[in-house]
């Protein structure tokens, strides 16, 4: 059976004898509108859920971003209070071993800022991810938000309004 053949039993002239008469032109034409109709509603009943599902998802994050806030501040106040301890304690072996308190203090004090030093060079390096450099990279190209450069060709041309004639 080839793929355009009818299906058996099928006369495909649409008379009444099939006892599936085809419609008319204006019926064809009520059912068309009914299933675009149908689509529609489909749709916007599908865009009512996504941005339901949007919603409540942001409000998720919300909630979870104070929580983690709220968190980050407590591990921060009872991390740096554990710092001062250990410091302390260092400080107090240090002296225990024979050392002076200007040194003890002094290893205490390059440790805390080799910690620091390590932590300002990694802040840096991921603060430099939050440039977004790859939209803006993609935008310039689209002639969008594009800023002029010392390489752009076009950067010394005037812009008229601002005092320009």
């Amino acid at each position: 059976m080839s793929d355009n053949a009818p299906p058996p039993g099928a006369t495909g002239n649409g008379t009444e004898e099939d006892g599936n008469a085809a419609p008319g032109l204006e019926e064809s034409i009520r059912q068309v509108g009914s299933a675009g109709r149908q689509t529609l509603d489909s749709a916007a009943h599908t865009l009512r859920s996504l941005r339901r599902l949007a919603s409540a998802d942001f409000a998720l994050a919300r909630s979870a971003f104070g929580r983690a806030l709220a968190w980050s501040g407590v591990a921060i106040v009872f991390g740096a209070s554990a710092w001062l301890l250990l410091a302390a304690t260092l400080i107090a072996f240090l002296r225990y071993v024979g050392l002076s308190w200007f040194v003890s203090l002094l290893i205490a004090s390059v440790a805390s800022l080799a910690v620091t030093g390590y932590a300002v060079w990694r802040v840096t390096y991921f603060f430099h991810h939050t440039g977004m450099h790859a939209t803006r990279r993609q935008l310039s190209r689209l002639g969008l938000f594009d800023e002029p450069a010392e390489d752009d060709p076009d950067a010394d041309v005037k812009i008229p309004g601002n005092g320009t004639p």
